[in-house]
């Protein structure tokens, strides 16, 4: 099993400095992998760890889910609470960001004339979430356009509280977008919507590793996320946090015994731990994947993965003559570049870029007009960036 050794320094822009990380991943080598904000790829030591699980499960069912699986689940969401800065009777597993949005919204009680606020850079499946919510309960989802061009944290403070009324009773909002890939100023947000006694679902599948975290100070009532991307844990698994004043709402919209008989559950968090016999291995793998990245270094991580953003981004500003939305050296993005593509139809570039040159990048419709996201991770260079200009400069000649 490939460990990381010890700690040490690395220049965020030598490639040769983080060249060893790269065998820490079972890389496919025919093809760039420039899509770690989509679905990230787990390190070999997670890989291990996740199999490691499975074969516990799969060699004595029985034993695992009466004897082990329980007191092995509390110690993994101990391992995740205390990274993401809150406790554990806060936070509980769900398969990703996406399923724990469907539970605030299955549990969230809305009625005839209330308002939900949301904005134009959220997830499309969260805007399909709360649609299906308020027409369920005969409200209104509102979405609002947010500036063109994000200058500054009041302005988009500001413009989010102005797009609230008497009626909102909720807002969904990302830590980090995922389609534009900014950071937004979410402890100001939330504090805003707190005077007005509105409360605030954060949609925070990008965050975890990528931001510094800390649940408890952000002043949210709902937080979900999923930990299959920048910390590289393993898809299906993700965390809903709770503020203790909703843990009397909340309920999870597949309902089960919560504990394995004779136990049974005493508080809302316990309805979670069992809904059927499903794989827990990626929640309990969570672990692994929070001390291999603490044992590269947080710091180091955000420095090298916000290094290579930057490299990305200047090469594809200077050959697309495009301008980000905001100002990298403002706070806005972060291990994610985000690049408007010229006026025209680019439908068939991601699909070009695959099929002629094995590059995996997303090419976005938004807005408009049309983006490239480019997201690295450690197993990432400057060479593959160089390889995407090269192949952009070919294509959109």
């Amino acid at each position: 099993m490939n460990q990381i050794s010890e700690k040490r320094y690395r220049d965020p822009s030598s490639d040769q400095d983080w060249h060893d990380l790269a065998a820490q991943w079972r890389l496919r080598s025919d093809s760039i992998y420039l899509n770690h904000g989509s679905f990230g790829l787990q390190p070999n030591c997670v890989r291990y760890a996740r199999r490691g699980w499975i074969d516990r499960l799969d060699e004595q069912p029985m034993d695992f889910y009466l004897r082990q699986m329980e007191s092995a689940m509390l110690e993994a969401r101990v391992s995740v609470a205390e990274f993401v800065g809150t406790s554990t009777d806060r936070l509980v597993f769900v398969d990703n960001a996406t399923y724990g949005m469907n539970v605030v919204a299955h549990s969230f009680v809305l009625r005839a004339g209330d308002e939900v606020l949301i904005n134009d850079h959220e997830y499309g499946a969260v805007h399909r979430i709360w649609q299906r919510a308020c027409d369920r309960n005969g409200a209104k989802l509102v979405s609002l356009t947010l500036p063109e061009r994000f200058e500054s944290q009041d302005q988009i403070v500001d413009a989010l509280v102005a797009g609230a009324t008497d009626r909102t009773r909720l807002l969904i909002v990302s830590h980090i977008t995922s389609a534009t890939a900014l950071i937004m100023p979410i402890k100001q947000i939330c504090d805003a919507f707190a005077k007005r006694e509105i409360a605030v679902c954060v949609d925070g599948p990008h965050a975890p590793a990528q931001v510094e975290l800390s649940i408890d100070e952000l002043n949210c009532d709902f937080y979900t996320a999923s930990l299959h991307k920048w910390l590289c844990g393993v898809l299906g698994s993700g965390f809903l946090y709770v503020n203790p004043k909703w843990h009397s709402v909340i309920q999870p919209p597949i309902k089960s015994w919560g504990r394995l008989l004779p136990a049974v559950p005493e508080t809302w968090d316990e309805e979670f731990t069992w809904i059927g016999s499903r794989d827990p291995s990626p929640f309990l793998s969570a672990p692994a994947a929070i001390e291999f990245m603490e044992g590269i270094g947080l710091a180091a991580f955000r420095d090298r993965s916000r290094w290579l953003a930057n490299y990305a981004e200047e090469r594809l500003t200077e050959l697309l003559g495009t301008t980000p939305i905001g100002n990298r050296s403002e706070g806005w993005y972060g291990s994610m570049t985000h690049v408007p593509l010229p006026p025209g139809d680019w439908s068939s570039l991601q699909s070009q870029l695959w099929e002629q040159i094995a590059i995996e990048v997303p090419i976005i419709s938004g807005k408009n007009n049309w983006n490239i996201r480019v997201s690295s991770h450690l197993y990432n260079n400057t060479t593959q960036v160089d390889t995407l200009i090269k192949a952009l400069y070919r294509l959109t000649s």
